[in-house]
């Protein structure tokens, strides 16, 4: 396991208990491969067991034998000192890893920049919880919140700054380890010399984090027992002491021992948002769940802490985990079981409640403005569903949808009236809704997208590409029209160039289309490289509303769209400058091979469509109009 230019150094002290230092070696090779390249040193603090013997006939480890049993302080100090990598994690030998517990913990200093600290949680080998992330009171005694619970509780499963993290398993750039002074000795041999080092992470602006994704198997009182009056452990009552004489001024702005344990653990919170949608957001599978992904990241930004409440409350081992990761508080079964128990308990404490799509808007409003007297209630159409409903209708010319659409008009009209603010995607949408109702407040708050990296060249790309979710019905309506009345007179004079569809849940209909030409991927977990290699996107949309994500990513990518007049609207899009435009299968097909031939066309496309995602579509644009939402209500 030893690399020359590792990213993460593991420093173990080991004293004695040789056959848990053998386990924790062994579950950190068993999940080896789902890190960044990192080494292991294995800290030896004169022991007088096997365990010599038994470091010696492991390779791929560095060892340090101390001369001397100098503690678990020192022997930390030590293991920094020989480390290569640009992340010191620091581990207890008597400790077991799990899954993707180490990417969880590196990813989290990508995920919050002002990450100084981020730590694990611990659960006792019977499965209870022993830690999730520390409290530090008034007086300066420690607790580990949760302990002793149930650890897949909502509450200890989402990332969050915390006061420490026991030293168990801790990770911090070497940077700032040495900057700080490295563990302080005055807690020698053992004990709050973690809460310290996170205490000074925090003087320095830095934030100590806790991570639930990197779930950690500790034996307690191995390595050091349990009896506080003798032995190491002795030093944990010893150095409280010294603890609270160094940062007793820090410490006044804590409650008291034991106040509101639930308020404490994150105690610089003052502002919370709850969003509920339709289900667990899948940023990866469909537009819609990518912008409330982004959303809910802005809102964080503002200062919110912010809770994520499924209609359907289910947990998703990869989404939910997702969220969590990233500090998105999920509700989910067995631990909810009603939502609306849950704002009649919980609604007084949120200034934020954002209730997305009509369905999910329409059965908890009611409940929202009753229960949530602090809150502004905001409804988020996603798109306004009966618009396109009605435009379905159109083309169908089904008498069924008709009724369909007019219902559906009813219900979000009716919806919009009872929220305090009601917000679409595009501005085509607000006309229309102002049209029904001159007196509603309608905002806007499009979607969300980053501009990706790319470097392929025109001459290195080929083929078109259709991206869509086919739940989603006008997906699955264009796709079939572009199969059957666009791609044969391409196909005549294009007869190399293929047709890539790539999105979840084609149905079995769309799936019997596949030919040689005709190439259907389904749902693709990474869609970079298929954008890295695609020439142009396609968006032959026939009816449809909102802001059509389809173009945004693809755009985001630098790969130019041809697209109908439908599929555009709202965009902010100049045809011929940021997008082309095509309305028949004749001009359609006219449309792609332009931008397919020419490399001067392509190119400026390319660029015009990046420079439309950063005037309308960026995190920037979208925080700036959140925020304005919010502060117009704040001024009411």
């Amino acid at each position: 396991m030893r690399v020359n230019d590792p990213e993460i150094s593991i420093i173990i002290p080991a004293y004695n208990k040789h056959l848990y230092t053998f386990t924790c070696l062994e579950s950190i090779y068993k999940h080896r491969n789902e890190a960044p390249g990192f080494e292991i040193i294995v800290v030896d603090d004169f022991s007088n067991d096997e365990t010599t013997q038994m470091l010696n006939q492991l390779a791929g480890i560095t060892v340090i034998r101390n001369s001397t049993h100098k503690g678990f302080i020192h022997s930390c100090n030590i293991g920094a000192n020989a480390a290569k990598g640009n992340y010191l994690l620091f581990l207890n030998n008597d400790t077991v890893v799990t899954r993707g517990w180490l990417n969880a913990l590196r990813n989290t200093f990508s995920d919050f920049p002002d990450a100084g600290l981020v730590g694990a949680k611990l659960i006792y080998p019977d499965g209870q919880l022993q830690e999730a992330g520390g409290i530090v009171w008034q007086d300066g005694s420690a607790w580990s919140y949760g302990r002793f619970d149930d650890p897949n509780k909502p509450e200890y499963s989402y990332c969050r700054a915390v006061d420490y993290c026991s030293g168990t398993c801790i990770v911090i750039s070497k940077q700032d380890f040495f900057e700080l002074g490295l563990m302080d000795v005055r807690y020698a041999p053992a004990y709050y010399a973690d809460t310290d080092l996170a205490f000074r992470v925090r003087a320095a602006n830095k934030q100590a984090y806790y991570q639930p994704n990197a779930v950690i198997v500790h034996f307690e009182g191995v390595s050091s027992g349990v009896d506080t009056t003798s032995g190491t452990k002795q030093y944990q009552v010893i150095n409280h002491d010294k603890f609270y004489q160094q940062w007793k001024e820090t410490l006044k702005s804590h409650r008291h021992n034991g106040e509101l344990p639930e308020l404490e653990k994150e105690r610089n919170i003052h502002k919370r948002a709850l969003i509920i949608d339709a289900r667990v957001l899948m940023p990866d599978n469909d537009s819609g769940s990518l912008r409330m992904f982004n959303l809910l990241q802005i809102f964080q930004k503002l200062g919110y802490k912010t809770s994520f409440i499924a209609n359907t409350i289910e947990y998703h081992d990869i989404y939910t985990r997702q969220m969590q990761a990233i500090g998105i508080e999920c509700f989910y079964f067995p631990y909810l079981k009603s939502i609306h128990e849950h704002i009649k308990k919980f609604g007084h404490t949120y200034n934020v409640v954002l209730l997305s799509r009509a369905d999910v808007a329409e059965k908890y409003i009611d409940t929202a403005k009753k229960f949530c007297p602090n809150a502004i209630i905001l409804f988020d159409t996603v798109d306004l569903h009966f618009l396109r409903e009605q435009r379905q209708a159109d083309i169908t010319k089904n008498k069924l949808s008709q009724v369909s659409a007019r219902l559906r008009k009813q219900q979000e009209l009716s919806i919009a009236r009872k929220a305090d603010k009601t917000i679409v995607v595009s501005p085509i949408e607000i006309e229309y809704l102002k049209a029904e109702a001159p007196d509603l407040s309608v905002e806007l708050l499009s979607n969300i997208h980053k501009n990706q990296e790319t470097v392929t060249h025109f001459h290195d790309r080929k083929d078109i590409l259709f991206i869509g979710n086919f739940e989603h019905p006008p997906n699955l309506d264009a796709i079939e029209y572009f199969i059957h009345d666009i791609f044969p007179k391409l196909h005549q004079q294009k007869p190399d160039l293929k047709l890539i569809i790539i999105g979840s849940d084609p149905p079995e209909k769309l799936l019997s289309y596949a030919s040689p030409f005709i190439i259907i991927k389904g749902f693709v977990p990474d869609i970079k490289p298929v954008f890295d290699h695609i020439k142009l996107s396609i968006a032959p949309l026939r009816y449809g509303a909102g802001v059509k994500g389809k173009i945004n990513t693809s755009m985001t990518y630098g790969v130019p769209v041809v697209a109908t007049p439908i599929a555009m609207e709202g965009m902010n899009l100049i045809p011929e400058q940021d997008i082309l435009i095509a309305d028949t299968p004749e001009d359609f097909t006219k449309q792609i091979i332009r931008a397919y031939d020419n490399e001067s066309l392509w190119t400026s496309l390319s660029e015009s469509g990046r420079i439309n995602i950063e005037k309308n579509f960026s995190f920037s644009i979208a925080e700036n109009q959140l925020q304005k939402i919010l502060q117009r209500n704040e001024n009411i």
